[in-house]
């Protein structure tokens, strides 16, 4: 994810777009997404009609969504870039956004709603009648965005304009309450559903659209461009926009992979690592299952981010071997959070840990990129003792447990080394222990039995002492908790 270049330079001193579905019947509730972007503004007016199931066994008498873009308001609770990241972020000043929930139906009538949660993060619809397990309901929500000038997930730099996390998103809904986690400067905080998606977006013919899900129309309407996409199976929906794009494609297996860059001066170079590391995931541990992937050179704070089907991939990166591997670390996330779910805010290192192994991965079964794993693995331990030790000297007691709440790391590097570094460590632990193939086979039962869904730290502690033995969960236990 975001901090991934950080981590290499610690490292180195149906009509479905999809294939391949889930052999279980899983339900998904569907959104149906119209939004008109006006680039002089830079608002965008839009509307959703959610079909929520509700798949618990609870009745519910009220549905909770997140408003990520109010993280972004004036005065909002917690800052969404952390403070040596503000002038990087802000290249020309301090600059707010936001959503704004012009009214919430059901069919043509009004339903009662509020903005709520700790920092106006939450839209919670109560419905007029409970919901029962099995049923569904068609909630219509007509909003308006306003987007910060920004090189972050949701706003416009002077290259791109970034549509990630812009719309009301169904909470996910567990242990009888809906999550309500508040938005971190720190990782990713994000947790959703799979869902499908129909996408409608309006912007100025200027632009081309890099996007999540598969585009079966464009149409031009006097200065305007009307796309229309799908998607199924994806946790959530994000696109990209610029006048500046150039565009190259090539293919991985069943997959058509895109590239869309303005600054890049090695573009097949980019291309092909993108290529090359969908294939080496595809073999180490299960079919990517969707029919497009999209790699993007956007304004972006951080190294990158990834998102269903699309990543981010940061225009500050300059250095060439820097930029490949947040694109092996952003494929990789395809995999691990992306198809296979996880709380991000509970519980980072899952996905975190298992993406930069991954890399590692990648690099060991790519030979040619002149990476070597056990390098890899030597410059991150030697980087993780040198935090703890310059840590432990300032904090009296220096807390390097992986299963805590972006909100309960105190700094960034603490972050990183706890998430990141210390969770390929963990990994490459488990692989000594039991052997590469038998982690590979490991993590492939695990990509197939959570492919679609949300796995929780009991679930994936079990599934891989079932497929990796108990020596590798002794080994996860006590990584995560000490």
């Amino acid at each position: 994810m975001k901090k991934c270049a950080f981590i290499l330079i610690l490292l180195l001193i149906c009509p479905l777009f999809v294939f391949g579905c889930s052999s279980e019947t899983v339900t998904l509730n569907e959104y149906d997404i119209k939004i008109e972007y006006d680039n002089l503004t830079h608002t965008a007016s839009a509307s959703e009609n959610v079909t929520y199931y509700n798949v618990s066994d609870d009745e519910l008498d009220n549905i909770c969504f997140h408003l990520y873009p109010n993280a972004f308001r004036e005065n909002a609770k917690n800052e969404v870039v952390v403070p040596s990241s503000v002038s990087k972020a802000y290249p020309n000043g301090k600059s707010y956004g936001g959503i704004n929930i012009e009214s919430v139906k059901k069919q043509e009538y009004d339903l009662n709603y509020e903005i709520t949660g700790e920092d106006e993060n939450i839209l919670k619809v109560n419905l007029e009648e409970k919901l029962k397990p099995g049923e569904n309901i068609v909630i219509s929500i007509d909003f308006n965005l306003l987007l910060p000038n920004i090189n972050h997930r949701f706003g416009y730099g002077d290259n791109t304009v970034n549509f990630g996390n812009f719309y009301p998103i169904a909470c996910v809904y567990e242990d009888n309450k809906f999550t309500a986690d508040l938005y971190s400067a720190n990782g990713d905080p994000f947790y959703s559903e799979c869902g499908k998606y129909n996408v409608e977006i309006t912007y100025d013919k200027s632009f081309i659209l890099a996007s999540t899900g598969g585009e079966y129309s464009t149409a031009e309407e006097n200065n305007l461009k009307v796309t229309k996409l799908r998607a199924e199976n994806v946790r959530d929906f994000c696109f990209v926009l610029s006048d500046k794009f150039n565009v190259i494609e090539g293919n991985a297996g069943k997959t058509k992979v895109k590239y869309f860059y303005y600054g890049d001066e090695d573009p097949n170079n980019s291309l092909q690592t993108a290529i090359k590391s969908i294939n080496t995931f595809n073999e180490s541990f299960g079919i990517y299952p969707y029919a497009q992937y999209s790699v993007v050179e956007c304004n972006f704070v951080y190294g990158g981010m990834e998102f269903p089907e699309l990543v981010m991939i940061s225009d500050d990166l300059t250095n060439k071997e820097d930029y490949q591997y947040v694109i092996i670390h952003e494929t990789a996330h395809q995999w691990w959070y992306g198809i296979v779910g996880n709380n991000q805010y509970e519980n980072a290192w899952i996905d975190e840990g298992l993406a930069e192994y991954s890399t590692a991965v990648f690099y060991d079964k790519n030979p040619e990129y002149g990476v070597k794993y056990k390098n890899m693995i030597r410059a991150a331990q030697r980087n993780y003792d040198i935090f703890v030790q310059i840590f432990g000297d300032i904090y009296s007691e220096l807390d390097t447990s992986m299963n805590r709440r972006l909100c309960d790391f105190k700094t960034e590097p603490e972050y990183v080394n706890c998430t990141y570094t210390k969770g390929m460590l963990m990994f490459n632990q488990i692989r000594e222990e039991v052997g590469e193939k038998k982690l590979e086979k490991a993590l492939r039962k695990f990509f197939d039995e959570k492919k679609y869904k949300n796995t929780t730290y009991a679930e994936f502690l079990k599934i891989m002492a079932k497929h990796a033995g108990n020596k590798a969960e002794k080994i996860i236990l006590i990584n995560v908790e000490k």
